[in-house]
């Protein structure tokens, strides 16, 4: 099986290219950080036989990706199964974060996803099953104030990945979105789960499960996964509580462990710029 992995460098992106090395899986590693992507290729070279190929590529640039397409399309390279893992976020509120960041957000999670997924859908082998994985988020499910811009990417590809679904279901094709709560992928992440306490602590998932579980689920046709049982309660809730009840619920939530959050960052950046002093 030969599978595309984008944001392959990152947490997320790393372990599910180590288990789908794992599973004997032919690779394609993209992401814009060239060095993490070599890195990547060389241990599992090692630890695994399966043919690794790596591109860097910035999934936000048309001419990027085009580029990449060439590579692919020289060496006749086609896929069974794209997971498109590559995704951002800011901590902040709207007017908190800059402008280009915000857009920077959509332009990734959203239009490099479309544009990478119809690409790489053209260069599938028509003879085969073909698997796309959406990675969206449990904050796909509900408004979510301090995170709106985020939450709404995220909404996007699981309505985007549910309707195309329905639109190539007689192509052989299956896609799965995952909804995952927290996962350990950066630092960040670790720090915005700690300042959430006992709900960022039980709603998150080990990178390892959810890939493995995910690759699992995609493989026998499921259209959605939420890893965790409590992440799926909520996930449930998410369907019967009005929205604005729900938006009022995070905002009172999310004000108070930002605020925690965002302290502690600036408490950490200053400690790290006397140590580099």
């Amino acid at each position: 099986m030969n599978v595309m992995i984008t944001g392959a460098a990152g947490g997320l992106g790393r372990t599910f290219a180590n288990e789908c090395a794992r599973r004997g899986y032919n690779l394609f590693l993209t992401d814009i950080n060239e060095e993490g992507l070599l890195c990547l290729k060389r241990g599992l070279e090692r630890q695994f036989d399966v043919v690794v190929t790596k591109a860097a590529c910035d999934l936000t640039d048309a001419e990027n990706v085009d580029r990449m397409l060439d590579m692919i399309d020289k060496y006749e390279i086609r896929f069974d199964m794209l997971l498109n893992i590559a995704g951002l976020d800011y901590e902040g509120g709207f007017m908190e974060r800059d402008r280009e960041k915000l857009v920077k957000i959509v332009s990734l999670n959203n239009a490099a996803t479309l544009r990478i997924t119809h690409a790489v859908f053209k260069r599938r082998r028509t003879c085969r099953p073909f698997t796309i994985v959406f990675v969206s988020s449990l904050a796909s499910m509900f408004p979510m104030p301090l995170k709106a811009t985020y939450a709404a990417t995220k909404r996007f590809l699981l309505d985007f990945a549910v309707s195309l679904r329905h639109e190539l279901k007689n192509e052989n094709v299956n896609i799965l979105t995952l909804c995952p709560g927290g996962m350990v992928t950066t630092n960040e992440t670790m720090c915005s789960i700690r300042a959430q306490g006992f709900w960022g602590n039980v709603t998150t998932n080990p990178l390892e499960f959810v890939a493995r579980k995910t690759i699992d689920h995609a493989l026998t046709g499921k259209n959605i996964y939420v890893p965790g049982k409590l992440n799926q309660v909520l996930s449930f809730l998410s369907k019967i509580i009005p929205r604005s009840w729900a938006a009022a619920l995070i905002y009172m939530r999310w004000h108070h462990v930002q605020s925690k959050w965002m302290k502690n960052n600036s408490a950490n950046t200053a400690e790290l710029q006397q140590d580099a002093t």
